[in-house]
């Protein structure tokens, strides 16, 4: 048996303030006590020589792990491997880097990754041409950062056949130019009309995509995630789910994963009964602790930028008057309300993308009819996003038990919100964005989550912006009022046991308990003792998973005591 003690710092145990003056004690894979560190020496001198490891924290905070509630892991690590545009910052440098990619990799016929911002192109719409001028002939297929849109070459445009007659699909829109030709960038469902040539993700470049997130993953301290699409390749995301097994099987698979099955918006009723079989069968191998798929989440709505955000107002236009655009609902409300009962019934959790305010209310509305047909359930069923929520909707998420799932690192003025977001809403819709502050006075539970690759991974980066709601050294004013900041306290339970709650993992995860997972995480400085415009610069410096360390900064905290003399000479 192999003993480690953190002691030295304060200790977050998933809720609350921090513990001063208490050890961790950690037994194998479990948290065994947590004990004062006044009592350990009495409490060590009965281990057994060499048998235990004393971690220093140096005044650093110990938390139980991250885990995030709503992310594409392996797409975002497949991008890591393919052409990247996460990193850039104006559309010059997104095609310098199309360009370096391109003449790096010759020998590949197509042009594949994502990451692009939508506020570095006029209007979020990048064009083909550039794309033509970066790889000449070349067809190239790139997801915006949110993964709502696509940006094609020409080569591209043209395998798919889509050409100036070709009519926007039902759930998207194609952006053209003045003769209605294909222009290069396809919102929402339009970026399907190249599933037919887009070269499918190999199974091993998605393999590979799932331990270079792991390792991503691991070093920003997140031990478990929630995987929000799982079974499909919608927008060139590789379904992940063989990556996911063949990790299991070899024992790569660090982190525990909670499998999200998509919801293909022109299927029916018939996809419960298949999303359960794929559930027992996972469940079958008998490593519920690694992964398990008892969710199905559902898109409800597009993103508010590119105006398919499900809105009860319609959206304005650059002048300021009201178009009759109130953005897209993907599912009608009352086939909505028919799946998620049905879901419910059937024992799988929903996970829902609801941003607009009209999405968010008839994610609602298909929880309360599943409550009345079923009943009280521990779907623990959550909305994700909730960028706009009508003021008489916070307190219903409470009411129907349904979770608050943010992805905080949005919850603040930037410049695709500020510029092709806010300009094209009504009156007073500013005051409704992100409205965490409301959540919380409605004693409604909170999980949080980041969405990569769609934007950082990292937590304390959007739990930064959830105590100020505003970047580091910007002097805007808070977004939606200083009223909707999270003290920290509720901003790290978000991200620990409110997570865990969420992925139905609170019984061994996201808490500092005895008889749970030592899936813990070590940040330096602890953020509780920086003042909160300065939490973006705390660091996490170790993580840990089942007791054993799987990640460690450069330098490390101070080298781990394996002596019991020297561990009691530090002790006396």
């Amino acid at each position: 048996m192999t003993t480690r003690v953190f002691h030295g710092g304060p200790v977050f145990t998933g809720s609350g303030s921090p513990l001063l003056g208490r050890a961790v004690i950690v037994r194998d894979d479990r948290i065994d006590r947590i004990a004062p560190e006044t009592e350990l020496a009495a409490i060590l001198g009965a281990e057994p020589d060499g048998s235990v490891e004393l971690i220093d924290l140096h005044g650093a905070l110990l938390s139980p792990g991250f885990q995030d509630a709503h992310i594409h892991a392996v797409g975002g690590g497949v991008e890591l491997l393919q052409c990247d545009l996460s990193g850039t910052a104006t559309a010059d440098e997104a095609v310098a880097a199309v360009r370096a990619y391109a003449e790096a990799n010759p020998a590949e016929e197509w042009i594949l990754g994502g990451g692009w911002s939508m506020d570095c192109f006029p209007g979020g719409n990048p064009t083909r041409g550039l794309l033509d001028a970066a790889a000449p002939g070349r067809p190239v297929l790139l997801a915006s950062r949110d993964h709502h849109s696509i940006w094609a070459s020409s080569e591209a445009i043209a395998r798919a056949g889509v050409t100036a007659e070709t009519p926007d699909p039902a759930d998207g829109v194609i952006i053209r130019e003045a003769d209605g030709a294909p222009a290069g960038t396809f919102h929402e469902g339009a970026g399907e009309m190249f599933a037919a040539v887009r070269p499918e993700i190999s199974e091993d470049l998605r393999y590979r995509g799932l331990l270079r997130a792991q390792q991503e993953l691991l070093g920003l301290g997140i031990t478990g995630w929630q995987d929000a699409m799982v079974g499909s390749s919608a927008i060139g995301v590789p379904d992940p789910m063989t990556a996911y097994e063949k990790a299991l099987a070899d024992g790569s698979l660090r982190v525990h994963v909670t499998g999200a099955q998509w919801w293909e918006r022109d299927g029916g009723i018939e996809q419960v009964a298949r999303m359960v079989a794929k559930r027992d069968r996972i469940a079958a191998l008998g490593a519920p602790e690694r992964l398990e798929l008892g969710t199905t989440k559902i898109m409800v709505d597009g993103v508010a930028e590119n105006h398919t955000a499900a809105m009860l107002t319609p959206y304005r236009d650059g002048h300021g008057h009201d178009t009759h655009n109130h953005g897209l609902s993907f599912i009608d409300p009352d086939r909505l309300r028919e799946y998620v009962t049905a879901l419910d019934a059937a024992g799988q959790q929903v996970h829902m993308h609801a941003l607009g305010d009209r999405a968010v209310r008839e994610a609602l509305d298909a929880l309360a009819a599943a409550r009345s047909a079923n009943g009280r359930t521990d779907g623990r069923h959550h909305l994700a996003h909730l960028q706009i929520v009508a003021e008489q909707d916070v307190p219903r998420f409470a009411e129907l038990d349904a979770v608050a799932n943010i992805q905080a690192l949005w919850a603040t003025h930037e410049d695709q919100l500020d510029e092709l977001t806010l300009p094209f809403l009504q009156e007073g819709q500013e005051a409704r964005q992100y409205p965490f502050g409301d959540f919380v006075r409605a004693g409604v539970r909170l999980a949080a989550g980041s969405d990569w690759p769609v934007s950082s991974a990292a937590p304390l980066e959007a739990i930064h912006i959830a105590v100020n709601r505003t970047t580091p050294g910007s002097d805007r004013e808070p977004l939606g009022g200083a009223h909707q900041r999270l003290d920290l306290a509720t901003a790290m339970a978000a991200y620990t046991s409110g997570s865990a709650y969420v992925n139905h993992r609170d019984h061994d995860t996201g808490s500092i308990r005895p008889g749970y997972r030592a899936d813990l995480v070590v940040i330096d400085p602890s953020p509780f003792d920086v003042p909160p415009e300065e939490i973006f610069g705390c660091r996490v410096v170790q993580t840990w998973i089942d007791g054993a360390a799987v990640f460690s900064a450069e330098p490390a905290l101070t080298p781990a005591h394996t002596i019991r003399t020297e561990l009691e000479g530090e002790l006396s």
